[in-house]
């Protein structure tokens, strides 16, 4: 079965130049013009990848995303013209796993495409724990001393990605590869370190840490179930 992917872009040019080689790369496509368009389409069909716009002639391609991160985890790439810091940092925010910028190479994006399209059906359907906190990574929710504890979706891979690789010093682009799934040099230097103090601002535990010269490392003991 032909995993799906939603493509939310008001260029019809450009729309159906990105369809046609995702097509061909084997994926089924349903393109839409406007953010309720897309809302339409997804309510009825069973995506597993959206490819938004963000500025849009009708609607916004963040409320959008903010709508679906609501109600699904579907990986979401945002594909814009906007490439100032606090844009892409905004899109992040909003719950995206990928963020691209106008102009743009087909080949990148069908790379990320399938980069996360690997994803797809092989998360673990198992619990990590540490401390007060748990994370559930069957529902992608994270609780801490009991409570819900809310987190953007970076936060929530970024916490997973050193709940499961405990005690190993990784440098930023390893972590932006392993999180963002991108090169380095495509990530701004100060992503990785300001989403790392976001986490441990909400985590409220002093787990991770800043091996000089080296990178990051998640110091505390974890339990996988």
């Amino acid at each position: 079965m032909k995993k799906t992917i939603l493509l939310l872009e008001d260029d019809r040019n450009l729309n159906r130049g990105i369809s046609m080689r995702l097509e061909k790369e084997g994926f089924r496509v349903l393109s839409a013009f406007t953010a309720s368009g897309a809302e339409d389409l997804f309510e009825k069909n069973e995506v597993h990848l959206i490819i938004s716009d963000i500025n849009l002639s009708e609607g916004s391609g963040l409320d959008f995303c903010r709508k679906i991160r609501e109600k699904s985890n579907v990986y979401i790439i945002f594909l814009t013209a906007l490439d100032q810091e606090i844009d892409i940092v905004t899109g992040y925010d909003m719950g995206a796993d990928d963020y691209i910028t106008k102009p743009f190479s087909l080949m990148v994006l069908v790379s990320k495409v399938h980069a996360l399209m690997k994803r797809v059906g092989t998360e673990k359907t198992s619990t990590l724990k540490c401390s007060d906190i748990r994370v559930s990574l069957k529902e992608m929710k994270v609780w801490k001393g009991g409570e819900p504890l809310s987190l953007s979706k970076k936060e929530l891979q970024l916490l997973i990605f050193f709940l499961e690789n405990p005690q190993q010093i990784f440098s930023k682009e390893q972590i932006a590869e392993a999180v963002w799934d991108i090169d380095g040099q495509f990530v701004d230097d100060n992503t990785v370190p300001v989403n790392i103090s976001r986490l441990k601002a909400k985590l409220e535990i002093d787990a991770v840490q800043n091996v000089r010269g080296m990178g990051y490392i998640w110091t505390k003991d974890v339990t996988k179930e």
